[in-house]
């Protein structure tokens, strides 16, 4: 996959999403844990990371597939709750946030005599997916620059260099902070977006708070007028 040359321009780049149906259901909890040992790691990414390219403008209560079938379909919320607040940035790894949603589903399991289903609601189908790159054509040499682009970038962009960056390059630092620290040289601005926790809300509203805070020290240092930084 491409990486971003600290040294140069930066390079917008988004992506699309191609998804394949695995063939594998639940129909309670217990099949849910049991098939989430199973299926391949690219099926956990699916359900949790790429769960805000497909919801990119909306909002969602439960902020993973998992989650969200649990609460709608077999109505248990509170194994709903636990299963929300799972944040994949915390986790280095697929396999040890597969192994946390595995652990979350057995603990609950091990507090109820019996297994909560669907009943008439929706079996939990497992998908899998491979993200590919799309290029946009937008660069940015400057923090305005950069910030202009940020505003007219496809949401995909942002997915693909905060949301990707993640697992592509196992650091938690994003491609856009990256950038900025190592091009810019812009260190407290850099530090504002790799705090930036993208779960916390749609890629839109990822976005908007990008936009903030280039914004804020655009105007900090007298540049809100659109005259270049470096």
């Amino acid at each position: 996959m491409a990486t971003i040359n600290t040294e140069t321009a930066f390079r917008f780049i988004g992506c699309s999403e191609v998804q394949e149906i695995l063939g594998k259901q639940a129909e309670d909890e217990r099949q849910l844990a049991e098939l989430l040992e199973e299926v391949p790691l690219d099926s956990i990414y699916f359900h949790t990371h790429s769960f805000f390219l497909r919801h990119r403008f909306i909002e969602r209560t439960y902020p993973n597939d998992f989650a969200d079938w649990v609460d709608e379909q077999v109505r248990d919320h509170v194994l709903a709750e636990r299963l929300s607040v799972v944040d994949p940035f915390d986790y280095k790894s697929l396999d040890a946030l597969r192994e946390e949603l595995i652990s979350i589903i057995d603990d609950h399991l091990s507090t109820l005599v019996t297994v909560p289903r669907a009943g008439f609601g929706t079996p939990f189908y497992f998908n899998r997916s491979r993200i590919l790159e799309v290029p946009t054509g937008l660069e940015a040499r400057t923090l305005r620059e950069f910030r202009d682009a940020i505003s007219d970038v496809d949401v995909s962009a942002i997915y693909y260099h905060v949301f990707e960056a993640h697992l592509r390059l196992q650091r938690e630092e994003n491609d856009f902070s990256a950038w900025i620290r190592g091009s810019l040289k812009l260190p407290e601005l850099a530090d504002r977006m790799q705090a930036l926790n993208p779960y916390l809300g749609s890629l839109e509203r990822l976005r908007s708070s990008l936009l903030t805070m280039c914004d804020d020290y655009l105007m900090k240092s007298g540049q809100a007028s659109g005259a270049e930084t470096r």
